[in-house]
């Protein structure tokens, strides 16, 4: 487990067949995909899936579960929700580590609306902070007009538009300082 609250756990992904099945479902829908790179990435073949979650197992294994991209459980569903997800922005090659960290959310249509991803993101957001680490951001596609909410509901600034990170993909940024 990365983070709990009342309500919800952050763990790791597994290759579970649920995790795998809501994994696909979630990364195959064309509504959460247009909003992550403008749907580069979605998956087509619920085989992807698998391969989905080794990739996040290896990108992340470096950081010892400081950061990664993790499932969002309620505690009374029994099963993932969507994910959180908190880690070094790329840079304007869309690879390399930028030192700006990153906090994000990707949920299933049918788990939007009931303060998941505001709370998830709120709990790792306190785990990252208890680390040291003074700032750090949202990046999101203009007209994502629900995920600019969760922002700005986790107390974030909008800063305005940048172009530092994924590519020089122009994203919709905001920031959150660690409280003194």
């Amino acid at each position: 487990m990365i983070a709990s609250t009342e309500r919800l756990v952050v763990r790791d992904w597994t290759e579970s067949p649920d995790d795998l099945a809501r994994i696909y479902d979630i990364y195959s829908r064309d509504e959460v995909m247009r909003w992550l790179g403008g749907g580069a990435g979605r998956m087509t073949d619920p085989a992807e899936a698998r391969e989905r979650v080794r990739s996040w197992r290896e990108r992340y294994a470096p950081y010892a579960g400081r950061w990664g991209l993790w499932a969002i459980e309620p505690r009374e569903a029994g099963r993932a929700v969507g994910s959180v997800l908190l880690k070094p922005l790329p840079g304007r090659d869309g690879v390399t580590p930028t030192d700006d960290i990153e906090v994000g959310w990707h949920l299933h249509p049918d788990a939007q609306g009931h303060g998941y991803a505001t709370e998830a993101a709120r709990a790792v957001l306190e785990r990252e902070f208890a680390t040291g680490t003074r700032q750090v951001h949202a990046v999101v596609m203009a007209g994502n007009e629900p995920s600019m909410a969760v922002a700005r509901r986790l107390g974030m600034t909008h800063v305005g538009t940048r172009t530092d990170w994924y590519g020089g993909t122009e994203l919709e940024t905001f920031v959150l300082t660690r409280p003194a």
